[in-house]
């Protein structure tokens, strides 16, 4: 079994619950390896540490044991999946510059942010697999593995608001 370190970010139905309820509701629910973040009005956010055989059993548990502890909850966002570069370099365990180096000022092609600007964002997933197989850096599997299921499942709370014909046009158009 592996430890995956990963945030979870719900929005609640009811912004005025008890957070002092809610916070033993998710003890009780098995997420007793998170630390529960109440600061935001109609929000919760949980810092993950979870063993699982794998990031996908450790997310997916997670989200279970919240969703049994809090029903009506809302998951609006699973992290590490969109990073700066202050991100990748905390992730990485080298400098901001270090990481500047790796990914805006090198010769091999980085893969295209999805956004650009201050900050400028890049999926995590894709950036890992890029620096391991074009700049043979040393990147842990279950860094990548989490970074891909965490982006899966961001791509998937996104499309809850796509339109299935607008979407088959543009998939047509990019294909």
């Amino acid at each position: 079994m592996s430890e995956h370190e990963f945030t979870l970010t719900f929005a609640l139905a009811a912004p005025d619950a008890d957070m002092d309820a809610l916070v033993e509701r998710l003890g009780e629910a098995g997420c007793d390896d998170a630390v529960v973040g109440v600061g935001r009005r109609g929000w919760l956010a949980l810092g993950f540490t979870r063993q699982a055989e794998g990031a996908a059993r450790a997310v997916g548990s997670a989200i279970a044991d919240v969703r049994r502890a809090v029903p009506d909850a809302t998951l609006i966002e699973a992290a590490p999946d969109l990073v700066g570069l202050s991100d990748v370099a905390a992730l990485l365990r080298v400098t901001r510059q270090n990481a500047r180096k790796l990914v805006v000022d090198c010769d091999a092609l980085a893969p295209p942010p999805v956004h650009e600007g201050r900050p400028t964002l890049w999926r995590l997933a894709k950036l890992l697999g890029w620096l391991r197989s074009e700049k043979g850096y040393a990147v842990s599997e279950e860094l990548i593995e989490l970074a891909g299921i965490t982006m899966q499942i961001n791509l998937a709370i996104g499309s809850r608001d796509a339109d299935a014909a607008a979407q088959r046009e543009i998939i047509a158009l990019l294909s």
